[in-house]
């Protein structure tokens, strides 16, 4: 992975967390700034997650702003632990909302003439560069690490963050901490994996 890490917005003078709660106020030029920020991170994700069929039943560029709007319609319930809590809060909407469009492409009848989604099986990107059964996997584990652990590790393995960034995004001390815990997480992760039949490749 390339420690320049993604294309980000410049830096802003304005933290998440002071973001969320103008936006909590009801703030509308805050809430612009925060889709701002947000969504070209998202649409990096959910390109990666979503299948060609379910592409196809709707833009992700519309699929990831109605669900980062959605998220800040319901931004009161959220409780800012910084940037890396926001986006694992962002990441399980936006993974539910994929979820839907799944569903939906499944129960779409088929046209005659055969598409990408026919011939790929319908996986998304990911899928076909991990397998469904290692992602899935990777999923369960997820969810058996503690929310920092996980945090850091859906920041650093699939937004593709730098650790530097990652230790801002989580409040850690420094980028070395931010990697000893990346580490220790994923190391947890493989086990979890292992455990389950599924290996992990750690990077």
């Amino acid at each position: 992975m390339n420690e320049d890490g993604p294309t980000r917005p410049p830096p802003s003078p304005e933290s998440t967390a002071s973001l969320l709660i103008k936006v909590q106020s009801g703030d509308d030029a805050a809430r612009e700034r925060l889709v701002a920020r947000y969504l070209p991170i998202l649409l990096r994700w959910a390109h990666g997650r979503l299948p060609v069929r379910a592409r196809g039943m709707v833009d992700t560029n519309d699929l990831v702003q109605v669900t980062l709007l959605k998220a800040l319609e319901r931004v009161k319930d959220f409780e800012s632990r910084g940037e890396g809590a926001f986006l694992a809060y962002l990441r399980r909407i936006l993974q539910s909302r994929i979820i839907d469009q799944l569903r939906a492409a499944e129960r779409k009848p088929e046209h005659e003439e055969p598409g990408e989604y026919i011939q790929d099986g319908g996986r998304s990107p990911l899928e076909e560069a991990v397998g469904a059964e290692i992602l899935e996997a990777y999923e369960r584990g997820l969810s058996q690490l503690s929310e920092h652990e996980a945090e850091a590790v859906v920041l650093r393995l699939e937004l593709g963050f730098t650790h530097e960034q990652v230790a801002e995004a989580i409040g850690s001390p420094s980028s070395d901490a931010a990697r000893m815990l990346v580490t220790r997480a994923l190391v947890r992760l493989a086990e979890v994996m292992d455990e389950q039949g599924q290996g992990l490749r750690t990077r």
